[in-house]
């Protein structure tokens, strides 16, 4: 089947992040099968989601292995002129929730390992779908787990995130985490005498505030990211029930970007230290005084070196000479790091399309892509 064709059934799936992905799956699985693939569906059966694992070629030697993930972010509050689930076509766009980010790189992907299928590999190819990707990298975690314990593992991984065809070499970690902090009520005639949790969510933010402006200061900068540095980020704040109640409870949430170079963790300490100090002077009048830091999700960075194998080998299908590094994560970081398997991130369309109404990848991005699979599988016949 013809990419095109692959993306407007895959679009056609709402495989939003809250809903499951299983319909998608088998729909791949079938196609795969069909074409002599070795299939492998890891379940999560009580949300009827499951990730999927394909090898087209020889089953007992390492291959290069195309990831991707199959849900997508929510369309509720954004104003589409396009049905977000059906693929339209204008102006040499394609429209629909996910053709960037990232199903456009899936059909490529899809449609390559069907073409592998009539071909005589000498190396197998690889490929890893998985779901829940959009909510913090989840669903692929249980595929890192059995490839841990397989026989081997790919020689290469190439991540499809949109990158305009780009080879990036590196994306920042992230740690999200729900501060929560318990003060005591009372009528706010008598604030004085109360412990004002919101005060205490603000004084935690005040600190993370000034941790930011250190780390800008003082921290290791890299300007082959956007934002050059690792970033503290407070997105939501919850408290208060009323004008004349002085809250007990009240919290907030925040997440770390980080370098490579920084640890997510020492940062964490630092907030855990100022929380301390925060709290010691009010247990003697207000015992129950908490201030609870948990981690909510956390995904690795990834940094793979500009003279990597992978990186030279990426670089020749696509024939690019220059590298990237992107803002947004991917499950890269975990392949990566907890696998060992060399990584780059390289996919059709931009970010800046991703996650927005009227989301739409380019018919040239996509057939760059698709020339990119096909000098892969030249090279996965000839041994690479």
């Amino acid at each position: 089947m013809k990419t095109q064709d692959l993306l407007r059934d895959l679009i056609a799936f709402p495989t939003v992040s809250a809903n499951p992905n299983r319909a998608l799956i088998d729909y791949c699985a079938t196609l795969l099968k069909d074409a002599g693939a070795d299939v492998t569906i890891i379940e999560d059966k009580v949300e009827n989601k499951a990730n999927l694992y394909a090898t087209v070629g020889p089953l007992d030697i390492p291959g290069v292995l195309l990831s991707g993930h199959t849900d997508v972010v929510p369309v509720e509050g954004q104003e589409w002129t396009v049905p977000p689930f059906e693929m339209s076509e204008a102006d040499g766009k394609l429209f629909g929730r996910g053709t960037t980010d990232m199903k456009g790189f899936v059909a490529s992907a899809l449609s390559a390992a069907l073409r592998a299928g009539e071909m005589n590999l000498t190396t197998p190819l690889h490929l890893a779908l998985s779901y829940d990707e959009e909510i913090g990298c989840i669903g692929v975690r249980s595929m890192i787990d059995m490839l841990a314990n397989a026989p081997f593992r790919p020689r290469f991984c190439i991540v499809g995130e949109p990158t305009l065809m780009s080879v990036a070499t590196g994306h920042k970690g992230k740690t999200a985490c729900h501060v929560t902090c318990t003060g005591r009520e009372a009528h706010t005639a008598l604030a004085p005498n109360a412990l004002n949790a919101i005060h205490l969510v603000c004084d935690m933010i005040s600190f993370i505030r000034e941790l930011q402006e250190e780390i800008v200061a003082t921290s290791t900068h890299d300007n082959d990211y956007d934002i050059p540095y690792t970033t503290l980020h407070v997105a939501k704040i919850e408290g208060g029930i009323a004008a004349n109640i002085v809250p007990n409870h009240a919290g907030f949430r925040f997440e770390i970007r980080n370098m490579f170079e920084d640890n997510p963790e020492l940062l964490l300490g630092k907030i855990k230290e100022h929380a301390e100090k925060l709290l010691a002077p009010l247990r003697e009048q207000f015992p129950e005084a908490s201030i609870d830091i948990a981690i909510t999700n956390t995904y690795p960075p990834l940094s793979t070196a500009k003279d990597s194998d992978v990186v030279g080998f990426v670089k020749s299908l696509t024939g690019s000479n220059a590298t990237i590094k992107v803002a947004f994560g991917t499950e890269g970081g975990l392949f990566s790091s907890q696998l060992g398997i060399p990584t780059v991130v390289c996919g059709p369309g931009s970010m800046e399309q991703g996650h927005k109404p009227d989301e739409f990848v380019s018919v040239d991005q996509l057939a760059k892509c698709d020339a990119m699979l096909d000098a892969l599988l030249n090279r996965l016949v000839a041994g690479i």
